[in-house]
């Protein structure tokens, strides 16, 4: 169990405590900047204008992967990396935090009823990955990373969701619980 953390920041602290003690103790993974990086999308995830971000010409939100997907293959360069970078993101986070969520996004009258998210979301994390130029050098390596191990990511996504609702209380507040 993970300490309880209160104070400036909280919410990033609890999120990377819970991250980092599932992965490294549960699965055996001491990968700090993947870890980092999971925890961190977690957080950006809190906002919704975050998690339906990537949007059409026309400014419009989109909310279903095919409609995502088509948006990133019509774009060039750096936004066209950061939009299939945001695919991977967003089917990692439903399918490994809240995978009970796919069968309402991917009911009969949705575009993406017939969409393996976990599939999408490998290959979006590897054709983002493949943007290795700066400043996208850095990141590159986690990105192809998260497409070759994302269904151990999800798994520890799922655990980390259980984690924080194993929480007392007053922490569950902090991690979006009520």
């Amino acid at each position: 169990m993970v300490a309880p953390i209160s104070g400036e920041n909280s919410l990033d602290r609890l999120f990377a405590a819970l991250t980092e003690h599932t992965f490294q103790n549960d699965l055996g993974i001491a990968d700090p900047p993947l870890i980092d990086y999971l925890s961190k999308l977690l957080l950006r995830f809190i906002r919704t204008d975050a998690m339906y971000r990537v949007r059409d010409v026309e400014g419009n939100c989109l909310n279903e992967v095919v409609d995502m997907l088509a948006e990133a293959e019509a774009r060039q360069a750096k936004p066209q990396r950061e939009a299939f970078r945001h695919i991977g993101d967003y089917t990692l986070f439903w399918t490994g935090v809240y995978p009970e969520a796919l069968p309402r996004f991917q009911g009969a009258s949705s575009k993406d009823q017939l969409i393996d998210y976990c599939a999408q979301g490998k290959r979006s994390y590897f054709i983002a990955s493949t943007f290795d130029d700066e400043p996208y050098r850095d990141e590159a390596p986690i990105l192809r990373r998260l497409s070759e191990e994302f269904e151990l990511c999800m798994t520890g996504l799922h655990q980390v969701r259980a984690e924080w609702e194993n929480l007392p209380h007053e922490h569950q507040n902090d991690a979006g619980q009520n």
